[in-house]
């Protein structure tokens, strides 16, 4: 038997599925029948699954400890992979690993989640990370690279030096050379990528540009450094005259194929109906009430060849409409958990 034939069927409607809003009931049944060929195909993850109930809504899908991704290869069809994407390892935790068949459900996923954004279109991305070819385990340089190329202008470029590091008067060149195109400017990259470039910039700026915008993806994880986002987003007002509602988080991470969105300053993430979020006791793991905090747990359509049901290590209040991360904190998930997914998956 081959799981390929299966996968490509629930790929077929999975796409389908994201090119409108998807009711309840149809992302249930979705979120089950990816599900069970989950618990079929992924050998892993099928012993997590062994000692539970099959469940009846997407809600009681069995999540798998995020740290279980640096232990196992999550995947429906090890033999047939492509691509692999890394986390950082920053935190000295070792690497995560995301598996899969091929980008063509991932970069979909990217694609339509950014299109519900309705940005302007053919923006020059400036981009502050590496390219894919420096770094070919990135997701997230991944990610910028399909925006890039799909819906952004010719002149969208990639800043940062081989070795990582921004050199600004580069940047402030390139800056100058795509507002000559007198076209809106789109500025990609990690919270802690910003934060060097405005440190450099000092006193320089501002470079307006009509329409422009910009994405950070937070990222101080490991570099001991940290700075309140309203002093940050005011930093893209005074080198570039981008109001602090034209600034927005992505909020995701290597195991996920899917990204929530927030704008400005005070708002929740929300992400697109093929992305789900609960966020749950750690104790109880019930879902707490609105205004409360606990730790968030992300149910992901377009994670079809590895697990949909991840439990984070985040923090989060849950709102009417989305949730408000509060950030990473290791002691929210217990470590019981991650060692009972780790002897599961074991024997």
């Amino acid at each position: 038997m081959n799981a390929i034939p299966h996968y490509r069927e629930l790929e077929t409607r999975l796409i389908a599925a994201m090119r409108s809003d998807l009711a309840e009931e149809e992302f249930d049944a979705l979120a089950l029948a990816v599900h069970r060929f989950q618990r079929q195909w992924n050998a892993p993850y099928g012993k997590w699954c062994a000692t539970r109930p099959e469940p009846q809504s997407w809600r009681e899908i069995p999540a798998v400890p995020q740290a279980i991704f640096k232990r196992y290869t999550l995947s429906v069809a090890p033999e047939e992979r492509t691509k692999t994407f890394r986390t950082s390892g920053t935190t000295g935790e070792g690497h995560g690993e995301h598996h899969l068949i091929d980008t063509q459900l991932y970069d979909a996923a990217i694609l339509h989640g950014w299109d519900r954004l309705r940005m302007k279109a053919d923006p020059a991305f400036v981009i502050l990370a590496p390219s894919p070819e420096e770094a070919p385990h990135s997701s997230l340089s991944h990610m910028f690279a399909v925006l890039a190329r799909e819906r952004g202008s010719r002149l969208s470029v990639f800043i940062l030096e081989d070795d990582g590091s921004l050199d600004a008067e580069r940047f402030l060149n390139l800056m100058s050379s795509v507002f000559h195109a007198h076209q809106p400017i789109g500025l990609l990259g990690t919270a802690l990528a910003f934060l060097n470039l405005f440190e450099q910039l000092g006193t320089r700026g501002e470079m307006r540009r009509k329409g422009s915008f910009a994405i950070e993806t937070g990222g101080y994880k490991g570099s001991g450094r940290d700075v309140p986002k309203t002093d940050l987003y005011a930093k893209f007002g005074e080198h570039f005259d981008i109001r602090s509602d034209a600034v927005f988080n992505e909020y995701g991470m290597t195991e996920l194929s899917s990204q929530f969105y927030t704008r400005g300053l005070g708002q929740a993430h929300e992400g697109p109906p093929w992305l789900r979020a609960l966020v749950i006791d750690p104790g109880t793991e019930r879902e707490v009430a609105v205004g409360e905090a606990g730790v968030l747990r992300i149910f992901d359509l377009a994670n079809l060849g590895s697990v949909l049901a991840i439990q984070t290590q985040d923090l989060a209040i849950r709102r009417e409409r989305g949730f408000e991360l509060l950030g990473r904190d290791p002691a929210a998930l217990p470590r019981g958990c991650s060692r009972a997914a780790d002897e599961r998956m074991r024997r």
